[in-house]
C-alpha cells in the first residue's frame, strides 16, 4: 500500500498527463490558436492579437464567403496566412475602382474594409480551390499577387479574438450582393 503522500503524488501525475493529452488531442484536431502577424486584415484583426481557430469548422462542407480563415501560404507551405474568403471554387472574382464582383455582381462587404483602388481581372477560381483577400486591401499580400488557395491548405475558421482582453470578440463572416 502506498503512503499518503505518495499516493498523491501518483494521482497528480496521473492527472496531469491526462490533461495534457486530451489538451494535445484538442489542439490537433479540434482548436487552434494563431497570433496575427502584420496588418493585412485590420481593422477586423490587429498585428499582435491572438485568434481562436476552429480546425473542425470545415469537416462537412468547405469554406464560405466572407470566413476569415489561416492557410498555409502557398508560396511558402511553413508560414500561415489569415484572409478573407471572397470566392469560391468555380465563380469569377474581379474587382474594379476597388469594389469586388462575384459573377458580374457587386459583394457589398458588411465587415470593415479598408478598401483601395485596384483592378483585377475577371479571373474563374479554379475547382478545389479559394480566391482570398485581407480587409486591409491597401497592404495585403492575397490571391490578387499569390494566387488561389488550394482547399487542403486550410487550417480551419478563425472564431474569436481572445488576446488583448479589451479585443474578446465574434469574427464576422456577413456578406452579401450589393443592394
Amino acid at each position: 500500500m502506498l503512503r499518503t503522500g505518495a499516493r498523491w503524488a501518483l494521482e497528480l501525475a496521473e492527472a496531469t498527463l491526462v490533461a495534457f493529452v486530451i489538451a494535445l488531442v484538442l489542439r490537433t484536431y479540434v482548436v487552434g490558436s494563431f497570433v496575427i502577424v502584420g496588418d493585412s486584415m485590420n481593422p477586423t484583426l490587429s498585428d499582435g492579437e491572438r485568434v481562436l481557430v476552429s480546425r473542425m469548422a470545415y469537416r462537412d462542407g468547405g469554406p464560405e464567403r466572407g470566413d476569415v480563415i489561416v492557410f498555409r501560404y502557398p508560396l511558402d507551405p511553413g508560414q500561415d496566412f489569415v484572409k478573407r474568403v471572397v470566392g469560391l471554387p468555380g465563380e469569377t472574382v474581379e474587382m474594379r475602382e476597388g469594389r469586388v464582383f462575384v459573377n458580374g455582381v457587386c459583394l457589398e462587404e458588411t465587415y470593415p474594409v479598408k478598401a483601395d483602388r485596384s483592378a483585377f481581372p475577371p479571373t474563374r477560381v479554379p475547382d478545389g480551390e479559394l480566391f482570398v483577400l485581407g480587409d486591409n486591401r491597401r497592404v495585403s499580400e492575397d490571391s490578387r499577387s499569390f494566387g488561389f488557395v488550394p482547399l487542403d491548405c486550410v487550417r480551419g475558421k478563425v472564431l474569436l479574438v481572445y488576446w488583448p482582453p479589451h479585443r474578446v470578440e465574434w469574427v464576422d463572416a456577413a456578406a452579401a450582393g450589393c443592394g
